[in-house]
């Protein structure tokens, strides 16, 4: 069993305990985490500014306010403005913005610019390295910009978007993209474009990219997507609901068994005067820092 990402319980027993309670019961998140890390990214509607609190508050590694899919074109001012009055109270997110071929990108990064709190901006339907920069420079070149890639163009242009200046992560919008292209959800159908934005972002020296979410309360599916995620070789997943985030955060996660492995063979590394023996130590070495990195972030401990 795979280990609680906060180190509070035995993990996935505790994840799921918290879902038979409210919301605004459930314990808030024990730690922050890097963007470069984080694992849960929260979608939160921006027409629903009574829960920007709640949901900066729950286990999500990274909350997004988004102004862009959640909001129709009519409510999309008073959304926006209702995010900029949040984040000017002192309120820390990221934004998901509308993307640069409508007339609301313009807007929105004219409000959202010089906001201290901005966390960054998630760019919808992202198709170019053009674009990420643009939106980089219009937030005066300090707030990282999340490329979501949406379409069968943005996929195929994915090294290149990864390259760009201010780009800081790649997204998968896997229900557009599906759309786009008329692929199944099936795991095998979406392993062509999670695989392209694995190595773009491996070309692009980004942090692992983040997965599309999962839709419906099954809690099972969700795992089940979330070790796809992880096989994949992604690192991060969109997800729809606070209750989804301590599952996502569960599985994508060092479990405590890896750690021992990690901290056993850092110790034998280190004993032997950080001697390489052969051509699989170095490999080796590479995944137990990875680990030991992950699992200081997320407070994991090995099983014994």
């Amino acid at each position: 069993m795979s280990a609680d990402p906060y180190g509070s319980g035995p993990g996935l027993l505790d994840a799921e305990a918290d879902l038979a309670r409210p919301l605004a019961t459930r314990p808030a998140r024990h730690r922050a985490v890097e963007p470069a890390i984080a694992r849960s990214w929260l979608l939160v509607p921006g027409t629903r500014p009574e829960t920007f609190g709640d949901m900066a508050a729950s286990r999500a590694d990274a909350v997004v306010l988004d102004i862009e899919d959640a909001v129709d074109p009519s409510k999309k001012p008073q959304a926006r403005a209702d995010v900029v009055q949040w984040l000017r109270a002192g309120g820390r997110a990221w934004v998901r913005i509308n993307d640069a071929s409508t007339p609301f990108w313009a807007d929105d990064l004219a409000a959202l610019a010089r906001i201290p709190s901005l966390a960054g901006v998630m760019l919808a339907k992202t198709e170019s390295p053009d674009q990420v920069t643009a939106t980089f420079d219009r937030l005066g070149g300090n707030a990282p910009v999340v490329a979501l890639i949406e379409s069968a163009i943005g996929i195929e242009d994915a090294a290149h978007i990864a390259r760009a200046r201010g780009a800081f992560r790649l997204a998968f919008g896997s229900g557009d993209f599906r759309r786009d292209t008329g692929m199944s959800a099936d795991a095998d159908a979406m392993a062509y474009p999670r695989a392209r934005l694995v190595v773009a972002s491996r070309v692009g020296d980004l942090p692992g990219p983040i997965d599309g979410p999962t839709v419906g309360t099954s809690m099972p599916t969700l795992r089940e997507h979330s070790a796809i995620t992880v096989s994949m070789g992604m690192t991060g997943k969109l997800c729809l609901a606070a209750e989804q985030a301590p599952v996502i955060n569960e599985v994508i996660c060092p479990t405590p068994s890896e750690v021992e492995w990690a901290m056993d063979f850092l110790a034998d590394f280190e004993g032997r005067g950080r001697v390489i023996r052969d051509g699989s130590d170095l490999p080796r070495l590479g995944r137990a820092q990875k680990i030991e990195k992950l699992a200081l972030a997320f407070g994991v401990h090995p099983t014994s």
